[in-house]
């Protein structure tokens, strides 16, 4: 079990959850807690857990927060340089990346060079780095134990695997969002209440409009290639609108191994922490004769085009990925703020895609540039359309 923990985003729903978990593991400390600018959260967590830093996203939240804990002995810090401190804190053994988008990846890199266990819950770090990251954990000694419920459970599926030769394929669930069976005409008049109305999950809102257009699953077959080292024609995609099976591996000889559980994020965060123990975790048991009948539908990708979109990026390689990864946030928070229509996610982030240069085998700094232009493509498109 880990003896003392850095959570990246704790103010989130993932950090807190974790510290939900924390809470009740006898022993586990927090080293560290970074927010973006939800001060008042943050200084409650504070108050709570007793980090030794404390990070926010922005030097005016940093100030705010000074003031409100100013008799805590908390140091108190903020931005990239403030994110990579926490990740790197030599009393934590264990960093949750529970922080949403690219603002993930320097600091979760930075741990894995120091041979620190990942929680990882920031999916983007492998859909845009993840050759790089995976060799890095590898040389390092860092183990990447993941959060997100799909791949935990498929984590947990591989658990008695000798090795990769004897997957046949895997098989990420996906709920199918808030639109499932809606055809596309329908969507070109939805709401963004409509969007954000989640079927079983709660989580914030940029995830919350992935999981409507499927980004979200797309995101995760590029990182379920990454962390299992598999080519894309073995990551596949059901729908399974009760997420009550978080996901499948199918084995060479036919034998299919599922994970099921409620659907509580709690589970596979303990996990993370208490891997390879199992322990009581406070998530409700799964009662099988009352979750009802499971169904699986193939997605449509007619109506939901971002999962073929990802697919082909994971296809290509190379810089398409960062790049669809960063037009796609950069077109969501446009549609957050009523700027962009819903379908106009997916047309800015195809633009984009196009727009940027491709490279094969980028380096960090060309992965990061071309997350940068593809920012700029969605940006520019968008005003002058």
């Amino acid at each position: 079990m880990m003896k003392c923990v850095s959570i990246l985003g704790s103010t989130g729903s993932i950090g807190r959850q974790s510290l939900d978990i924390i809470s009740r593991l006898p022993d586990v400390k927090v080293a560290a807690l970074t927010a973006g600018t939800g001060v008042e959260r943050m200084a409650e967590q504070c108050r709570a857990f007793q980090p030794r830093l404390a990070v926010m996203a922005t030097q005016e939240a940093a100030k705010e927060l000074a003031e409100r804990i100013v008799d805590l002995p908390v140091k108190i810090s903020f931005g990239e340089e403030g994110l990579i401190e926490a990740a790197t804190m030599e009393e934590a053994d264990c960093v949750i990346t529970a922080v949403v988008g690219m603002v993930g990846l320097k600091p979760t890199l930075a741990a894995i060079r120091q041979g620190k266990r990942i929680g990882l819950a920031n999916k983007e770090t492998l859909v845009c780095a993840g050759e790089l990251v995976m060799a890095e954990a590898k040389r390092c000694g860092a183990e990447i134990i993941p959060v997100d419920s799909e791949h935990s459970a498929i984590f947990q599926c591989l658990m008695g695997s000798r090795d990769r030769s004897e997957i046949k394929r895997i098989i990420l669930t996906c709920s199918g969002g808030p639109f499932f069976g809606m055809e596309k005409e329908q969507l070109k008049s939805v709401t963004k209440e409509d969007v954000l109305r989640h079927p079983t999950w709660k989580m914030g809102p940029k995830i919350t409009v992935d999981c409507a257009t499927l980004m979200n699953k797309g995101l995760e077959v590029i990182e379920a290639m990454r962390l299992y080292d598999l080519p894309l024609e073995q990551v596949d995609v059901v729908i399974h609108r009760q997420s009550i099976v978080h996901s499948l591996v199918e084995f060479v000889d036919g034998a299919v191994m599922a994970q099921m559980g409620a659907p509580d994020m709690r589970l596979p965060i303990q996990l993370a922490l208490t891997y390879p123990a199992r322990t009581v975790c406070p998530v409700d048991p799964l009662d099988l004769t009352a979750c009802g009948n499971l169904s699986f539908f193939k997605p449509d990708l007619e109506t939901f085009p971002c999962l073929a979109l990802a697919r082909e990026c994971a296809a290509k390689g190379g810089t398409a990925c960062p790049a669809m990864n960063g037009a796609n946030e950069e077109a969501v928070a446009m549609y957050l703020r009523g700027e962009i229509g819903f379908y106009d996610i997916y047309r800015l982030v195809c633009e984009a895609v196009e727009e940027v240069p491709f490279i094969q085998n980028p380096t960090l700094d060309q992965i990061l540039e071309a997350d940068r232009l593809a920012r700029l493509s969605v940006k520019t498109r968008a005003i002058s359309n």
